[in-house]
């Protein structure tokens, strides 16, 4: 047993749910054989019916064994582990898919695919082995030793063990690393990324509270004055949000994004992802309440957004609850008249996850769309 690697990976802060299919059996036994496993494992999971495997990464593989299906096993690992956390700490999905030596002879190869999913990029490690050296649990050996591996760069520390190759066997390592959250959330890489006033930025770090949703172009007075009610209201933090895409117009680019995130250096926290839709914010953002608009409370429950079915739109809503989020619903000046919740025909049984913002709590008559035709910046000095 590798015991001075293995209790060096408990001793960093990494977090992993690790997952094995068709080998990498050893690695589990020497996880949880070393004392402080729970500081490290957050869940060990064995996929191993292709049925199970299907499952777990929501489609049936090309194949099976792959470095494409580690891949996708190494994202729902790391999916899995940032529900199951407590606090901030980083977590790492760990996969490995292999088909090694059995009771049977097999025609094709043995190999083992190895990945890692953390917040900022995605390694992996694969291996075809010369078949007839070693017997199914000196393959697996291997195997493990490379889900070390991956667990070990993930945590930071470099991996110096040797791993018994042939001379006509090669570890192929490939991967992807992201510069910033911001990088990651425009591949697609992560859900979410907290950018915080002093510039520093975390990805898919865990916020419960109001969010108030936003194309903040520019920031204004408004959009503080619309946080500092609903904190007072909620009595919990509100931070802004600004999703990457939208439902009506095209994606933001990257340049763009990071334009208006400068905008709250010094300010307040934002938070970014990457869905235009709340059912979907919903998933990201568990627990929390969402400050909108009157405006954007209609188009809540505009069927065009759901594919102009009503059907889709309760099952958008329903997901939004039970994912245990609300909203608070400020009015909105339009036209002469200032439009409230009252104004708005919630759906049956769904009335309960809407409360109003009073007038006399809240009112802003300033428009992002007129200050962008003044050509007057936003206040930078915004406070929440």
């Amino acid at each position: 047993m590798p015991t001075a690697l293995v209790q060096r990976i408990h001793d960093s802060d990494i977090m992993a749910v690790v997952s094995v299919a068709g080998a990498g059996t050893a690695a589990i036994s020497w996880l949880l054989g070393v004392a402080g496993a729970s500081r490290t494992v957050l869940e060990i999971l064995v996929p191993y019916a292709s049925s199970s495997l299907t499952e777990f990464v929501g489609r049936e593989p090309q194949q099976f064994v792959s470095e494409d299906t580690s891949v996708a096993m190494a994202k729902s690992a790391y999916r899995r582990a940032l529900h199951l956390r407590e606090g901030g700490a980083p977590v790492v999905g760990i996969a490995c898919t292999a088909t090694i030596a059995t009771d049977r002879t097999k025609r094709g190869d043995h190999r083992c695919h190895i990945a890692a999913w953390s917040a900022s990029g995605v390694a992996t490690y694969n291996l075809t082995f010369v078949k007839g050296i070693r017997d199914r649990a000196g393959e697996d050996a291997v195997a493990s030793m490379l889900v070390l591996r991956a667990l070990s760069c993930a945590a930071g520390f470099p991996f110096d063990k040797d791993l018994y190759l042939d001379a006509e066997e090669c570890v192929e390592s490939n991967g992807v690393q992201y510069a910033d959250p911001i990088d990651a959330l425009m591949a697609g890489h992560i859900g979410k990324a907290v950018v915080h006033p002093d510039g520093s930025m975390r990805a898919d770090e865990p916020f419960h509270g109001g969010i108030l949703s936003g194309s903040f172009n520019p920031l204004h007075e408004g959009h503080a004055a619309m946080v500092k009610t609903a904190s007072d209201m909620l009595g919990k933090p509100v931070v802004y949000e600004l999703s990457v895409a939208n439902a009506d117009k095209p994606p933001l680019e990257e340049g763009e994004v990071r334009r208006r995130v400068a905008q709250f250096t010094g300010a307040a926290p934002i938070v970014l992802t990457g869905v235009p839709v709340f059912y979907k914010k919903a998933e990201l953002l568990l627990g929390c309440t969402f400050i909108i608009g009157v405006d954007t409370a209609v188009r809540l429950f505009d069927k065009k957004y759901y594919s102009n079915s009503e059907t889709d739109m309760l099952l958008a809503l329903q997901q939004i609850r039970e994912h245990d989020c609300d909203f608070l619903v400020a009015g909105r000046v339009e036209g002469d008249t200032f439009r409230t919740l009252a104004d708005v025909r919630i759906p049956d049984g769904f009335e309960p996850m809407f409360t109003a913002i009073p007038e006399s709590a809240f009112r802003s008559d300033i428009s992002s769309t007129e200050i962008r035709a003044d050509g007057v910046s936003g206040s930078r000095n915004v406070s929440a």
